[in-house]
């Protein structure tokens, strides 16, 4: 180990909780949790930065963050401007290593080095398909080996097995999944196909890049059964893309048996933007995981690296602690929280889909904190381009912050001349604590009102 991350572990002891004085002087204190449980009129106050004149049920894509823990963020960034020098050189280390510790216990990891702070999933995603094209290019892969992906991926995710993997000679295969999907088995299915296609002639399946909650349709797919078929068929590398997993389903890496998983603590865990980890499961390739930004910690191992990529704002990775302190102020801390989600999404979704005579995408098992309705079939969805232009029309008439997805209909499914059978679009609407009924209320009259007054997606195409 080198003496420049000698100097970090050497110059930045502080007391385990983050609060508390040394010779450097005060770290950014923490804010301690009643010991009653949040009020709704505190959890409004805590949001109170939100727009209010948006309802806003997507907090999948950017996440939401308590005014508790912006205040801390806050802090950590002004601690920085006070004496940048003895913040990187004594405290960043330190603290940076806290908060790994707590999502270490989160995750039931072993070890502390198994956890990386970086900025986000796709961040995560370049550094496990970046050593996976280092296998190809040095010759430890053969060219025409398989990398297996679900379809449904995250495009990020697609466009980096693209740019790593197929550049190198990597040969990409992509489990078509179902949807509406009725149950787990029919993913299962699908996936066994897709190793089976990836062992054709051969060839070797050298990765496999699994979703746990897919983000686009938004469904829970059963990561262990599928991490256990690719143990029993050989798979080399199992990484999860996990982006929406911590704070919406419980997340045991040892028992979900992955040797990679990420997930973005600024959607469903409260940090702001943007912070991720990743786990990699120790064993003898993981020291050869590399951070893309390279500096000076290169080689001193990931978590290292991650945590020194340059002058920037560290802030979003700091304020863990403080997350925990927001978390713990509810009834049944992170499980209180993530039943409730579920529970009131659910209940939201069913709402919409009975006043829409259309259907959910999925089993509620498998919707954690987001899930899929269909939209009404006269409104004409016919494309990705409708999709984003209906999204915008209500933003921007109604004042409803929500994904729409399209879906082509399946065959025999359009013979109705007016589209009033064919459910082609889906909204994906998301529960957190700071939404209230009223929200999903607004959308659904959104759609009625459209619906009665004949609107359909033709008449944005023209415009």
């Amino acid at each position: 180990m080198d003496p420049h991350h000698d100097h970090h572990a050497e110059n930045g002891r502080h007391d385990g909780d983050g609060c508390g004085d040394d010779t450097n002087g005060p770290l950014p204190k923490r804010l301690r949790a009643s010991p009653s449980p949040i009020s709704a009129a505190e959890i409004r106050d805590e949001f109170s930065h939100h727009d209010p004149a948006v309802a806003r049920i997507n907090n999948g894509s950017f996440g939401g963050c308590p005014a508790s823990v912006l205040a801390a963020q806050l802090r950590w960034q002004r601690l920085f401007l006070r004496q940048p020098d003895d913040f990187y050189f004594n405290r960043l280390q330190p603290s940076l290593l806290r908060s790994r510790a707590i999502i270490k216990d989160l995750i039931n990891a072993d070890d502390v080095d198994e956890v990386s702070l970086v900025d986000n999933a796709t961040t995560a995603a370049s550094i496990v398909l970046q050593h996976v094209s280092w296998a190809f290019t040095e010759g430890y892969f053969n060219k025409g080996d398989a990398v297996v992906m679900l379809h449904y991926a995250y495009g990020a995710v697609k466009k980096s097995i693209q740019a790593y993997v197929t550049r190198a000679g990597g040969h990409v295969i992509e489990a078509p999944l179902p949807f509406p999907v009725t149950s787990n088995e029919e993913i299962v299915q699908e996936f066994r196909k897709a190793l089976e296609l990836g062992k054709f002639n051969g060839r070797k399946v050298r990765l496999a890049v699994i979703d746990h909650i897919t983000s686009m349709p938004s469904v829970l797919v059963p990561v262990k059964e599928l991490i256990k078929i690719c143990r029993e068929e050989g798979v080399e590398k199992v990484f999860v893309d996990a982006a929406h997993a911590i704070g919406s389903v419980e997340v045991d890496v040892k028992d979900i048996g992955a040797d990679f998983y990420t997930s973005n603590l600024h959607k469903w865990f409260f940090c702001p933007p943007s912070v991720a980890f990743l786990y990699s499961k120790k064993c003898l390739g993981s020291s050869d995981l590399h951070h893309p930004v390279v500096s000076h910690e290169y080689g001193n191992g990931l978590p290292m690296e991650s945590g020194w990529i340059g002058t920037r704002d560290y802030s979003s990775q700091l304020v863990v602690p403080s997350v925990m302190d927001f978390i713990s102020r509810f009834e049944g801390g992170i499980e209180g929280i993530r039943k409730g989600n579920h529970d009131k999404v659910v209940e939201m979704g069913k709402l919409l889909a009975n006043s829409w005579g259309t259907c959910l995408g999925s089993p509620p098992d498998m919707c954690p904190s987001m899930i899929m309705v269909g939209l009404p079939g006269c409104l004409r969805i016919s494309s990705e381009e409708d999709a984003q232009k209906f999204r915008s029309l209500l933003r921007d008439q109604f004042h409803v912050e929500v994904p729409v997805y399209h879906q082509s209909p399946k065959d025999g499914e359009n013979d109705n001349p007016d589209h009033s059978g064919s459910v082609t679009g889906y909204v994906r609407i998301s529960h957190q604590v700071y939404n209230v009924e009223d929200d999903y209320i607004r959308l659904r009259d959104a759609i009625n009102k459209l619906v009665h007054n004949g609107f359909n997606c033709t008449m944005l195409s023209s415009s």
